[in-house]
């Protein structure tokens, strides 16, 4: 039998819920195929014929069952309500009927009480249906079908008494069944959402997915619950499940039409998508009334009134409107579609002819006032909707009637404050229908977007038309149009209009980067959105690029050659020709905007169509071209043609509110003319009843201040407005203006005074706290966090509080302050305390490192990068606008994160890390540059070349990347390359220090620090100030050290030691420098010499005497968290010191870096030297050996240069020829320059008797030393003598007794003898 068949009569039943009624008809006739003619089936297929408005086809099978055992009280129900349904009442019969029921009713059994409230709940009626179930329950209280069905007729009976025990059916049915009877699956899942447990919903829609495979409604089901979670990619992918089960599911096809509007925006393939629905509505829904309206009005108002979806929309309602012609609702659904396409006059029609259907339609009404509205019949719109105002006494306000009122006040030009209390009045009404909806077809028919968009339109008439100025609060009007768009832009972010329009208040609300990033969004989706280029215009002009200004009027009058017809297009482009100094141009252009139609006369219409959504020009943009001509006229001098356009505009605009914008204008004129008073008195006319009072009063203050210099009228302009028009915004006005004239004290006191009338404002509170910053009142700004902190309502101010904290570095009260606020972080859902979470943890990882806890900073890190991803999925849907910030905020967590692992040389990871930030933001360019950095740091050369040409490709002037290219090169041995890039750098700036800086130490590396001066020259040259610059200080010491000439150096580099930028680097030289002048081998003992006492206790002295200089300069460094290296350079201090306490000290200091930092070169160089000076040798081995054969890389090049020296000095000490000259050609094949490596080779040679080859070595020591060093010269004349080269020699004798007098020894151990040699 077909009432054991569970599935086909769930099937039946949740159709029949959602007024599918041929969908339920089909599932009824496949039932009787499979089990012939079953009576309960035949029932639900005759039934759903009446609910189809199939009356009599319905009825006549209904008449065959009403006798038959367990349908009949369901047929002889089923009966009547076709009866009532009939055109013609049929009253006897009923009767009749009635009669039966209750005799039927007498002796019925369980199933026909079953199926009777089955037909009584379907049929709306949930008390009578009750009354039967229970009844039916008292025969079998285990009757699962039973229990079900008393949960349903709970559920949905309207009364939360009732609704909350429908679970104990649904679960009592189930445990019955083992939890798999379908219906009580959908109906707990249904509990559940009314109870807005989404998740609970969602897992029993799987559950009825994953045990009933074939029963596609439970899919559709999930599909509606992922909607409400806002899982929309969830939501697509259910959907296209569906169609693959049922490639006509109309409710699937609903939601991906749904998806296109909602969040692509894309309004063809909408339009295209709902053809299709009509078609599979047509075939299979073909006389459903309900759906064909249901439908489209939710797609209608989604779209931005796009021509294309209307004209789909409007063929939905026809389609009701065919099936059910005296359906009034279904008419006014017509007529308002028809308004949207602009058809006021059949609309008009359609409205009346509802009211004849239902003259009780409020709807009706309302659609009449607003065609009377859009066609300028004032007086009888004023009629109607004082009617209506009447009738709303008795049923509630409406939002749409409030709407019309403001619309009505507006086009009657009644105050604006009168105009902008309606529309509140009516945003206010309209959200109060929102409350408590979750995201579903309902939600957005009941937000109508559409609607929300016009009432934004007439708000923005009242809002300011330029951005404030930097740091001025925001206009009441721009916050309330904000309040309202972001709903809206979240829910749907595909409609275009709405992003523009928060674009543009963004725009005017002063947050430029927010209005640009909005608009290129709008943009990227559809880039013949004219009035977006428009709007980018205006931007661009703001920002002062006139280039890209003009390009974005000509692209939008690209995509639209009937943007030229709207003066909008020719007000923006006059005002960038003015800017751009094409004065005449501007005039001509403003007058071809003032010959256009509906400037000089009010009411009338631009010419421009609807095609390209064109609207007609506001009183202000209207006003604004009067007053750009005027101003236009000012500049040319032709104050005569000014003064006429601005009398024109008294005359054209008087009575209006824009009067008084004229008036400030005309003070402006005045003022340019150079009668202040004049202006002022203007000004002063102004009274405070008048619209544009506050801009009045503001200009007022402008003049006091910049014109006057009086600070004390100034303030009073201010106090005027607070005391005139008391609100947030006019004690916001005073208390910036006091903080303009440094008087924080006050300003505190007026922020104070608005926050208690305004407790729950945000930007107060930030105020106060930032106004005692300012004052240095850190104490009392502690304790005013800490008190409103307290308050719980400025939950945002724990961020400032402990940003202040760390600042002061009152590090466990800041780490306090991040805790509490990081306690919420797993369970947080919301997207803004998801984004105040993420500041959060980056502030906890920079107070970490602050307290040199790299590790817990990493952890800190890796958190705010899991919660960013979160941000970063939902930040799409919820804000648009933001994504841009969200993305480089992610950017910022992985650049800090890859710096963290380059500091601790895990330099893959630190790639990796670098990587991740460029996918959220390609464009940044440091993050490129160090990405390139690491590369070249890990030798993957072509790496670091492919990316610094990225970088150079996006930025041909990018210095920094062309620095580093070159350095490549010269690692490449590509020395012309090299020397190709830098020459392009700093013949571009010569005076680019940091690029000079780092030629001067490649060259040296290249072995080519001849050609720096004439480099070093040029820049002298390029700035007269280039002596005293530090910048160039430290690049003449460079050279100097790099030369031999350290006293030099020194000098070079203390010119440059205060400077912020070139301090430190300078400073590390020096230490450097004092602690080994002579670049000696610290440790080395190949080249050690024994002096006589007294040399040796003068240079003990010297040597002494430069370490505390060096401790000295130690002390000044201000050197980063975690920085490594001024910790090595205060340890080998301690070696230079010689004592043997220190030495230890020092050493003990390098074992804990070198465990701390894996095998730190520097670390591990320490301790070799160390060891050496304690005359350790075997240890100091040890240690060099492990970075013997390390790879090269710029970080570790100076620590492995010495590293490698100094084994190789203890090599050559045990006469290990071979492995100390792979040494020194490793560290000449880095260091072309190395003087140390050079002498090692010499000796070497020499004590292999190689004198030839030994000379040429001490030659090259001898020239990359700059002929400095007499030590060497000794040791290259003494093996020229061996080589025979006694004139060499002669010279080289020469050349040192001419520096250096006090070296005798030459004279008599080698010139004397070569002189000798030379004669025989």
């Amino acid at each position: 039998m077909a009432d054991a068949d569970t599935l086909t009569l769930a099937t039946i039943n949740y159709y029949c819920r959602q007024k599918h009624f041929r969908h339920m008809q089909n599932a009824a006739l496949e039932g009787v195929k499979k089990y012939g003619n079953d009576p309960v089936l035949k029932f639900f297929s005759a039934y759903s014929m009446v609910l189809e408005d199939r009356v009599q086809e319905g009825m006549r099978d209904l008449e065959m069952l009403k006798d038959k055992r367990d349908v009949n009280l369901c047929s002889i129900l089923a009966l009547m309500y076709g009866h009532k349904k009939c055109k013609t009442v049929d009253r006897e019969a009923i009767q009749e009927l009635d009669a039966k029921l209750k005799e039927e009713r007498k002796q019925a059994g369980e199933k026909g009480l079953y199926f009777a409230a089955v037909f009584l709940f379907h049929s709306g009626r949930h008390d009578k249906a009750r009354e039967y179930i229970d009844r039916m329950l008292k025969m079998n209280a285990n009757s699962r079908e039973g229990l079900i069905i008393k949960g349903w007729i709970d559920l949905t009976c309207g009364r939360d008494s009732y609704a909350k025990k429908a679970i104990k059916y649904f679960d009592d049915a189930m445990q019955q069944e083992g939890g798999k009877d379908v219906d009580a699956l959908l109906g707990k899942s249904k509990y559940f959402e009314m109870r807005r447990n989404y998740s609970g919903a969602l897992e029993l829609a799987n559950q009825a997915v994953v045990l009933f495979p074939v029963f596609t409604p439970a899919l559709v089901e999930k599909m509606k619950i992922q909607l409400t979670l806002q899982d929309w990619e969830q939501t697509v992918e259910t959907a296209h499940r569906a169609l693959l089960k049922n490639s006509n599911c109309l409710e699937a096809l609903r939601y991906l039409i749904l998806h296109v509007l909602c969040r692509e925006g894309n309004y063809q393939e909408a339009a295209s998508k709902i053809s299709e629905l009509v078609e599979a509505m047509d075939r299979f829904e073909p006389r459903n009334a309900y759906l064909f309206n249901d439908f489209g009005q939710v797609f209608c108002r989604l779209c931005g009134r796009n021509q294309l979806v209307l004209q789909q929309c409007y063929v939905l309602a026809e389609r009701a409107v065919g099936i059910e012609n005296a359906n009034s609702e279904y008419v006014n659904e017509l007529g308002y579609e028809l308004l949207m396409q602009g058809r006021i006059r059949d609309a008009m029609k359609c409205y009346r002819n509802a009211m004849k259907l239902d003259e009780t339609s409020v709807a009706a009404l309302t659609g009449i006032i607003r065609c009377q509205l859009a066609d300028n019949q004032l007086e009888d719109a004023a009629q109607q909707l004082e009617f209506l105002s009447e009738i709303q006494q008795s049923i509630g306000k409406s939002a749409e009637v409030s709407y019309l009122s403001a619309v009505l006040a507006r086009k009657k030009q009644q105050a604006p404050e009168k105009v902008l209390e309606l529309l509140s009045e009516a945003v206010e009404n309209h959200f109060v229908g929102l409350k408590g909806l979750p995201l579903s077809t309902q939600y957005f028919y009941c937000m109508n977007p559409d609607f929300l968009i016009q009432v934004i339109q007439d708000y923005l008439i009242y809002a300011p038309q330029q951005p404030g100025a930097q740091g001025q609060p925001v206009h009441p009007v721009l916050k309330r149009c904000a309040q309202v768009l972001e709903p809206v832009t979240r829910a749907v972010p595909g409609l275009l209009e709405g992003l523009y329009l928060m674009g543009k208040v963004k725009f005017l609300s002063g947050d430029i980067d927010a209005a640009q990033s909005t608009l290129q969004h709008c943009l990227d989706q559809d880039s013949t959105f004219s009035d977006a280029h428009i709007l980018m215009a205006q931007i661009h002009l703001h920002q002062g690029n006139f280039k890209l200004a003009s390009q974005s009027l000509e692209v939008g009058l690209s995509y639209n050659f009937e943007v030229r017809d709207h003066p909008l297009y020719h007000l923006i482009k006059a005002r960038i020709q003015k800017k751009m100094g094409e004065n005449e141009e501007a005039v001509k252009t403003l007058q071809l905007a003032m010959s256009l139609p509906g400037v000089k006369k009010q009411g009338s219409r631009s010419s421009a169509g609807k095609k390209g959504r064109i609207t007609q020009i506001g009183i202000n943009d209207r006003v604004s071209v009067f007053l750009e001509l005027a101003d236009a006229h000012r500049i040319a001098d032709e104050q005569h043609e000014a003064a006429k356009v601005m009398q024109d505009a008294i005359n054209e605009f008087q009575g209006t509110p824009e009067e008084v914008r004229i008036m400030i204008s005309n003070a402006d004129l005045s003022l340019n003319r150079g009668d202040v008073e004049g202006a002022l008195n203007m000004l002063r006319s102004i009274s405070e009843d008048q619209p544009y009072f506050v801009q009045a009063r503001e200009k007022m203050a402008d003049i006091y201040l910049h014109h006057r210099k009086d600070k004390r009228l100034y303030a009073s302009c201010y106090r005027e407005l607070v005391d005139k028009q008391p609100s947030p915004h006019t004690c916001l006005l005073l208390g910036d203006a006091y903080m303009s004239i440094q008087e924080p004290e006050k300003a505190i006191e007026v922020y104070e005074a608005a926050l208690k009338k305004n407790a729950r404002d945000g930007s107060l509170a930030s105020k106060i706290g930032q106004a005692l910053v300012k004052t240095h009142n850190y104490g009392k700004a502690i304790n005013y966090y800490e008190a409103a902190l307290k308050t719980g309502n400025q939950n945002f101010l724990r961020y400032d509080l402990a940003s202040l904290l760390l600042k002061l570095r009152q590090y466990d009260k800041a780490e306090k302050v991040l805790r509490q606020a990081l306690q919420q972080e797993d369970t947080v859902t919301d997207l803004e305390s998801m984004i105040d979470q993420t500041k959060y943890l980056v502030l906890l990882s920079k107070l970490h490192q602050h307290k040199a806890q790299s590790d817990d900073a990493v952890l800190a890190l890796v958190k705010a990068r899991d919660m960013q991803a979160r941000v970063l999925k939902r930040v799409h849907m919820e804000q648009p606008d933001a994504v841009p910030a969200q993305k480089q905020l992610a950017a910022n967590i992985c650049s800090q994160m890859a710096k963290h692992a380059s500091d601790q040389r895990d330099y893959e990871k630190a790639i990796k890390f670098y990587k991740e930030a460029l996918v959220y933001n390609d464009q940044d360019g440091k993050v490129g540059l160090e990405l390139a950095r690491l590369y070249l740091m890990a030798e993957d050369l072509d790496a670091c070349q492919h990316q610094c040409m990225s970088l150079l490709k996006n930025d041909g002037e990018n210095d920094a990347a062309t620095v580093m290219m070159a350095d490549l090169m010269f690692r490449k041995n590509e020395y012309e390359q090299a020397m190709f890039h830098f020459q392009q750098l700093l013949e571009r700036a010569p005076d680019h220090y940091e690029a000079l800086s780092r030629l001067v130490d490649l060259m040296q590396r290249a072995g080519k620090l001849d050609e720096v001066p004439k480099f070093l020259e040029t820049a002298e040259n390029a700035s007269t100030k280039a002596l005293v610059d530090p910048g160039f200080n430290y690049c003449k010491g460079l050279y100097e050290w790099y030369t031999g000439n350290p006293n030099g150096a020194l000098k070079y580099f203390n010119k440059a030691r205060k400077d912020t930028d070139w301090g430190q680097k300078a400073m590390y030289c020096m230490i450097e420098i004092c602690l080994n002048p002579d670049n000696d081998t610290i440790g080395g003992e190949v080249f050690e010499t024994v002096d006589d006492s007294g040399a040796a206790a003068e240079r003990a002295d010297s040597e002494q005497l430069a370490v505390r200089t060096a401790e000295k300069l130690l002390k000044e460094l201000r050197p980063k968290p975690g920085e490594i290296r001024p910790r090595l350079l205060e340890n080998m201090s301690l070696i230079a010191s010689k004592s043997k306490a220190n030495i230890e000290k020092a050493l003990a200091a390098f074992m804990e870096i070198a465990s701390t930092e894996r095998d730190h070169v520097g670390a591990l160089y320490g301790m070799a030297a160390a060891y050496m000076v304690l005359k350790q040798v075997p240890r100091a081995r040890n240690q060099l050996k492990r970075v013997a054969k390390n790879t090269w890389n710029m970080q570790d090049a100076e620590d492995l240069e010495k590293c490698w020296l100094l084994l190789a000095d203890i090599y050559i000490q045990s006469a290990k020829y071979d492995m100390a000259t792979e040494l020194l050609k490793r560290c000449l094949q880095h260091n072309k320059s190395c003087c140390k490596a050079y002498e090692y080779m010499g000796f070497i040679m020499e004590k292999e008797q190689a004198y030839r080859d030994a000379a040429r070595n001490y030659e090259n020591a001898w020239k990359y030393g700059n002929k400095n060093n007499p030590v060497i010269g000794y040791k290259l004349a003494f093996n020229y003598m061996k080589a025979r080269k006694y004139v060499d020699a002669i010279d080289i004798c020469h050349h040192v007794l001419k520096n250096n007098p006090d070296y005798p020894k030459i004279r008599k151990d080698i010139l004397d003898k070569a002189r000798a040699s030379l004669r025989v």
